[in-house]
């Protein structure tokens, strides 16, 4: 919001300079982002009259004038401006003066005529970019007043930068009522006496969607002079306010808008036809703006409409062919509130931004549209005359936004702010900013005003109060609080202890965002139950992750396509499923790996990684605390997953994870350009380690016993294990499968694998009767529970 502070100090009026005024806004939270001149150095320029005008003697585009500027004699100067007459006031630069280009105005002969001074333009003293003939000044001038301080040149223009949910302060109003409650000043409002209806015209207003406008407000207006110029002190302000000149009826609802908050639009009512429709686009409808935009319009987009065709974007812009011409006699002013999530989803669908979709997107006071309409339409009939209809008003009150009442606590505020604020204090401030006050016996009973669409709880008037009271007078203090120790067992394993191991088998850390795009979640996860953003970054990070492959495979591609041939990434987070209502969060570790096995060397043939390299770094994981033989890994099908190398993780019956390579359909939809493989755990089952416990050793030797045997393809090498285990022997120290053979010499249904035994007691030595009957039993289990073949 930019303005200029000679007109901000018509509303309220404080004691204090420009430096002290901008330091108290910054430190109230309205962040000033500059403060700059309102006109360009110059000096030497006072106000002359015109006394009298002849043509050059010698130059036809010249004139001779006489000019007083209160000196007593009037001074001889040469103009070429096409205004210039007698009786004009207008800026002239002495013999001496400086223009802001930095010219030197000298005495001079122009065609033989001499010349003491130059009559200026608006342009030419860079008070506007471009300008015909010279600046005329009002009648309250006198010759020889200095041309500064007559148009208060003096003047800044000050800049704020405003976080969204500060819409009321995007007027002068606004400010003016914030400086008053900083500064404790009477804030004086311009006079907003009701025009009088002076005709009868009318035109019908129907509101076919009052979800999206509540409030629609028009006026006819008759017999306004299209010729009419825009005062200079309406330019100025404008110009110092950051808005150029674009006629007077533009300038008037521009003017509005900045003073009051309230963006309004005029419509040439000879183009109108039938009455006014507040509609949503239909199906193949077009609308060209008045910046020559073509648009298709969407069917979710608000638009003003009359019996025949579109007429503007509601809340944004105004369309070409019902716009104000030089010619527009007859008008019809409109003013209403609109939904702000209605204008906030149409400006970016267009990718337009104008200052009226600021504020309509920030939300626009609903009380405001006809203090704005009675407004402007003085502004218009003082400059341009006219006689007015009566206001017409659409209103649906059960859509227009409530107004909450807060109950604020006494104790609370002294809590939150750590500072005793006197109660006559609060209740003063508090009415200032509009809140209608009402002392209770626990502290405060608030209404909100309705221009203040940010304050809701009472933690947001306890905000009030302290910014009020000012961030520089809140004491300094720690918080107080118990602490407490985490917990930390011999048997637990700690993330940074993953991650460790992570990194010294070869990985990278990425930490990736938890917005991902829908479509990819879909493809990895599509048994998952995303959460989908109301207000998303962008339509590739709309949803929540259910799974941190989502991350990690955005994270893969981008490396591959930037010639990334060997890639080892993992990622430590939360992921989401469920709805908001309830949503399950789960700590997870994820990772992947794709090219080469090892660094290129020639130590090591290169080769591509491949599911058992992953299925490695893994066991590294699960051996972490001690509890390797808890975990299983079972042959089942992911829908992101390669059907013949999958596997499910299993702790004792529980599902806790995912190891396996991507789905070559996926591999080729994402464009990878090799195998990717995958694994995913829950952190709590890798935390959960078992506590170390001293075992004796035993003194008497070890046996060595090898046996194979031919078994079903099918049968899994976890399904020997678990046969072995099942034996319950006080010998069996461990066990390994050290070979798995298929090929020459083995049915092609059956493969071959070869067991090592070590077989020890812990307090006699073996003998080969005790191993023999051991060995039996091992035969007996394999074959009955696997229908294994001993071979010899």
């Amino acid at each position: 919001m930019k303005f200029s502070e000679a007109w901000l100090r018509q509303w309220v009026n404080p004691d204090l300079s420009t430096e002290a005024l901008v330091e108290r806004l910054t430190l109230a939270g309205l962040e000033v982002d500059s403060v700059e001149s309102a006109a360009p150095p110059f000096d030497g320029v006072r106000v002359a009259k015109v006394l009298s005008v002849e043509p050059h003697p010698k130059a036809d585009r010249l004139q001779v004038c006489q000019v007083d500027v209160g000196d007593g004699s009037p001074l001889t100067v040469v103009c070429g401006a096409p205004n210039v007459r007698e009786g004009l006031l207008a800026p002239l630069a002495m013999v001496g003066a400086r223009l802001p280009a930095g010219a030197k105005i000298e005495r001079a002969k122009l065609q033989g005529v001499e010349s003491f001074g130059m009559l200026c333009s608006a342009a030419e003293l860079e008070l506007a970019e471009q300008s015909v003939g010279l600046l005329e000044l009002s009648e309250e001038a006198s010759p020889g007043d200095d041309l500064h301080e007559f148009l208060q040149l003096d003047d800044v223009s000050i800049e704020i930068d405003l976080t969204p949910n500060r819409s009321d302060c995007l007027s002068v109003a606004g400010i003016a009522r914030e400086v008053g409650v900083l500064t404790q000043s009477a804030v004086t409002k311009p006079d907003l006496e009701p025009v009088p209806a002076k005709i009868e015209d009318t035109f019908p207003i129907t509101v076919m969607a009052p979800e999206a406008c509540p409030r629609y407000l028009g006026r006819v207006l008759r017999g306004v002079n299209p010729q009419a110029q825009t005062p200079w002190w309406l330019r100025e302000r404008l110009r110092r306010s950051g808005i150029r000149s674009l006629g007077l009826v533009v300038d008037i609802t521009n003017y509005v808008m900045l003073e009051l908050g309230q963006p309004m639009h005029a419509f040439d009512l000879e183009q109108l036809e039938g009455g006014i429709q507040v509609r949503y686009g239909r199906p193949g409808e077009s609308l060209t703006l008045l910046d020559g935009t073509h648009l298709q319009l969407a069917a979710e987009t608000l638009v003003i409409a009359d019996q025949q065709r579109a007429l503007a974007l509601a809340g944004i812009m105004g369309g070409e062919e019902s716009g104000i011409s030089d010619q527009t006699q007859h008008l019809f002013l409109e003013s209403a509130f609109f939904n702000p999530t209605v204008i906030a989803g149409r400006a970016r669908l267009y990718g337009l931004h104008t200052d009226s979709s600021h504020r309509f997107e920030r939300g626009v006071d609903p009380e405001l549209p006809r203090r704005a309409m009675e407004r402007a339409t003085a502004l218009l009939i003082e400059i341009a005359g006219g006689q007015a209809g009566p206001i017409i008003e659409v209103v649906d009150s059960s859509q227009l936004p409530p107004r909450p009442t807060i109950i604020l606590r006494e104790a609370r505020i002294r809590r939150v702010l750590g500072v005793e604020i006197a109660e006559s204090q609060i209740t003063e401030q508090l009415t200032r900013l509009g809140l209608e006050v009402e002392r209770i016996a626990e502290g405060w009973r608030a209404k909100v005003p309705s221009f203040r669409f940010d304050l809701a709880l009472e933690i947001d008037l306890i905000e009030e109060l302290g910014r009020l009271h000012g961030y520089d007078g809140l004491p300094s203090t720690r918080p107080v609080g118990q602490i407490r120790p985490m917990l930390k067992t011999e048997a637990g394993v700690s993330v940074s202890r993953i991650r460790e191991v992570l990194v010294d088998r070869g990985y990278q850390e990425a930490i990736t965002y938890s917005f991902v795009d829908p479509k990819l979640q879909q493809w990895l996860d599509p048994e998952g139950t995303p959460v989908a953003l109301n207000n998303p970054i962008s339509t590739d990070m709309a949803v929540m992750r259910t799974t941190l492959w989502s991350g990690l495979i955005q994270a893969l591609r981008y490396n591959v396509h930037r010639q990334q041939e060997r890639i080892r990434l993992f990622e430590y987070g939360l992921t989401f499923n469920g709805q908001l209502t309830y949503l399950k969060q789960e700590r997870t570790i994820a990772g992947l790996v794709s090219g080469a096995c090892y660094p290129e060397q020639w130590g090591v043939a290169a080769r591509p990684v491949d599911f058992f390299d992953l299925k490695g770094d893994v066991e590294a994981l699960l051996g972490l605390g001690g509890q390797r033989d808890c975990f299983e890994f079972v042959a089942e099908q992911h829908p992101a997953l390669h059907p013949g190398q999958s596997a499910r993780i299993v702790r004792e019956g529980r599902p806790v994870g995912w190891v396996g390579a991507l789905h070559p359909a996926l591999e080729g939809k994402l464009d990878l350009g090799g195998h990717v493989y995958l694994f995913a755990l829950q952190v709590e089952a890798v935390e959960c380690g078992g506590l170390p416990a001293f075992q004796s050793l035993s003194k008497f030797p070890a046996i060595r016993r090898d046996i194979a045997f031919l078994v079903s393809k099918n049968i899994p090498a976890q399904a020997v294990f678990d046969c072995l285990k099942g034996l319950e022997s006080d010998i069996l120290k461990e066990f390994q499968l050290f070979d798995v053979y298929t090929g020459k010499g083995v049915d092609p249904d059956k493969k071959s694998l070869a067991l090592r035994l070590i077989l020890q007691h812990p307090s006699y030595t073996l003998t080969d009767d005790k191993v023999n009957a051991f060995m039996e039993r091992v035969v007996t289990g394999l074959t009955t529970e696997l229908g294994a073949i001993i071979r010899e």
